[in-house]
């Protein structure tokens, strides 16, 4: 049986895998300065192979960098060996909800949802800590071993969980941001899927850092678009400069040609003009009583109507007759539409009219299925709120002000998630900096309008909140207690308020929190061997962890999404996970007995994983592989 890994892939590894699929002639080996032999690429080969000048050292280029860019290239390639630990009590529908909350760095929550939800993510919402010199940015700590996980005081420190204030002062103020977003934002693409789109919420200080660093990660050709957001409804008097009343989204594909975004439902009863001027000119030929008119009935003579390059000319008289042109019409003019395309059109049933004035309209056929793209300018008039609007849905939720700060409208990222969730009312949403968790509001209240039964992934660092916040005299004493508490309210609000149509909507959510590995370490330096160590090395699980926190970490090792239906067993007297249906069947118990082995391999399922050294003698170990060779020889075995 095949042994996992327990830790996340080295990111560089898969690197210099692809390239020597790519490439295998340019691979070599080398001495490095400790006289050791490792893995090279030939660098002149490789230039050879892709015909192409290769820049180095201190030769001129275009390129945006800053101090760190290297280190945080590694950190965000190097492995961790990190887990996700299940919280049942914190959790709402654990066993049926689809919903994650997790609590953690995002730096290290991304890596180990990587191999899980590689490309399987359609959108990503964050509204990262603005640069504005007294904001918030994360302190990475760029000295981490690959493979090592920070264990930050039991995880984080006293005096902000790893965050730090980033004064205006600070010789590092743009390098210490960057860093922070850059990592983040290199690893959040891998689980973009090709169709899928970031929106990332900024505001003026580091606006054109961050378009650089998504240029850099996306491709330039991925930049959709940079929409404005009008935050308030007034603007503040005390600055003597501007009144400043707008923010930004931006947005990024993974790959561009790959999107269809949706703004809004075009106007069913609309008729549009045929004719526009900056249109090439062409005649088209109108069957006889195919265009309906308000003109009155009788002769109209041949010619020129309208004014300038919009003008249409009618090459024959026609006629009418009870407001039908009962004649062919035969006119030309910057028509935006081709012959066939207006007699294929027709044929569908689409109506076309001469007006009063001599103009050609249509209304399609399908008109009630055309849609409007997204607008660049987000506002009251799609029904999107300001900041004094998402302020007002924490009191109400809360019954109480200043819980939270600064949080954005529920109708901003709901619109936002509508761009991509009116073609896919399953897809699965991510926000990796959620705050108070307003994403995931806007998910059950998006689904609870359309039925939808799109998914969230919150992510959230449990930022302490101060002594002195109303927050905290309320009794949350960091914010993933206000965003968890929220979803809760939100989702039974939702509910209370559509009563008919929510029977079946998702509200609610498995909270897992961010922890070392459940493995211990079996490092150790010689002055610390004693007598009994061999001993006590003969489990290698943390004494501390329960089965579920096993399985979970199992499942990440496994790509096993994390919100798969977990159904517990019993068998002979051993508890047994049963996951995703049959996927994956788990026991953790000791002294399984060839009864247990025999029941597991029976159904069959795709993986099966049990802790190293738990059957319960040596003639059941002998047994192991001839009971899955008779019932079900194609089941992958693994030991943790």
């Amino acid at each position: 049986m095949e042994k996992l890994k327990m830790h996340t892939p080295n990111l560089a590894d898969e690197n210099f895998k692809k390239l020597a699929e790519l490439f295998p002639n340019a691979v070599t080996e080398t001495i490095n300065a400790d006289g050791e032999v490792v893995r090279a690429i030939d660098k002149d080969v490789l230039m050879q192979e892709i015909s192409t000048k290769v820049v180095e050292g201190r030769e001129e280029r275009y390129q945006f960098t800053w101090p760190d860019k290297k280190k945080s290239m590694l950190l965000a390639n190097s492995p961790i060996a990190a887990t996700l630990r299940p919280c049942r009590e914190e959790s709402v529908n654990f066993d049926t909800t689809e919903n994650l909350y997790i609590e953690g760095d995002n730096l290290d929550v991304l890596k180990l949802l990587r191999e899980t939800y590689l490309g399987k993510v359609k959108m990503i919402y964050i509204d990262p800590p603005y640069n504005t010199g007294k904001d918030f940015v994360y302190e990475d700590d760029f000295s981490e071993e690959a493979g090592s996980f920070l264990k930050r005081d039991e995880q984080y420190d006293e005096q902000g969980y790893r965050l730090t204030t980033n004064l205006d002062s600070n010789g590092r103020f743009h390098t210490d941001w960057l860093n922070m977003m850059y990592l983040r934002l290199k690893l959040g693409k891998d689980l973009l899927s090709n169709d899928g789109v970031i929106y990332i919420s900024i505001d003026d200080n580091e606006l054109d850092n961050l378009l650089k660093i998504l240029e850099e990660i996306f491709g330039k050709q991925n930049h959709v678009t940079t929409f404005c957001w009008v935050k308030k409804k007034k603007g503040s008097h005390l600055s003597k400069t501007i009144r400043s009343m707008t923010e930004y989204v931006v947005a990024f594909s993974r790959e561009k040609n790959e999107i269809e975004l949706y703004g809004e439902d075009a106007y069913t009863d609309k008729w549009q003009p045929l004719a526009k001027r900056t249109n090439s000119h062409k005649t088209l030929s109108f069957g006889k009583c195919t265009v309906e008119t308000t003109l009155a009935d009788g002769v109209h003579h041949k010619g020129s109507y309208g004014e300038g390059s919009s003008k249409l000319e009618f090459l024959e008289d026609f006629y009418v007759h009870d407001r039908k042109v009962s004649s062919q019409l035969l006119i030309r003019g910057p028509f935006v539409w081709t012959q066939p395309k207006l007699d294929d059109e027709t044929k569908q049933g689409t109506r076309v009219a001469l007006s009063s004035r001599y103009g050609i309209n249509v209304l399609r056929s399908d008109q009630s299925e055309k849609i409007k793209r997204p607008t660049t300018i987000l506002d009251s008039k799609l029904e999107i709120g300001t900041n004094e609007d998402a302020y007002n849905e924490i009191i109400d939720l809360f019954k109480k002000e200043g819980i939270m700060d600064y949080p954005k409208p529920t109708t901003l990222i709901k619109y936002l998630i509508n761009t991509l969730g009116y073609f896919d009312k399953e897809m699965l949403v991510l926000d990796f900096f959620s705050g108070s968790a307003t994403t995931a509001h806007a998910v059950m209240q998006l689904n609870a309008e359309d039925g939808g039964k799109r998914k969230f992934i919150m992510v959230q660092l449990p930022e302490i909140t101060d002594e002195k916040s109303e927050a905290y005299k309320a009794g949350y004493k960091n914010i993933c207690e206000i965003g968890k508490e929220r979803i809760r309210r939100a989702g039974a609000k939702i509910k209370a308020e559509n009563p008919l149509t929510t029977a079946d909507l998702d509200i609610g959510f498995r909270v897992l929190k961010l922890d070392s590995s459940n493995m211990k370490d079996v490092y150790y330096n010689p002055s610390e061997y004693t007598p009994d160590l061999f001993d006590a090395l003969t489990n290698n699980i943390k004494e501390d962890r329960a089965p579920e926190d096993l399985l979970f970490q199992v499942m990440l090792e496994l790509g096993i999404e994390l919100s798969s239906k977990i159904v517990e067993t019993n068998i002979a007297g051993k508890k047994v996970f049963n996951v995703a249906e049959g996927f994956l069947l788990a026991c953790f118990d000791e002294s399984i007995t060839d009864q247990v082995i025999t029941e597991i391999a029976k159904q069959k399922p795709y993986y099966f994983v049990m802790r190293d050294s738990s059957l319960a003698d040596d003639s059941v170990a002998a047994n192991f592989d001839q009971i899955f060779d008779t019932y079900s020889s194609k089941t992958i075995r693994k030991v943790l």
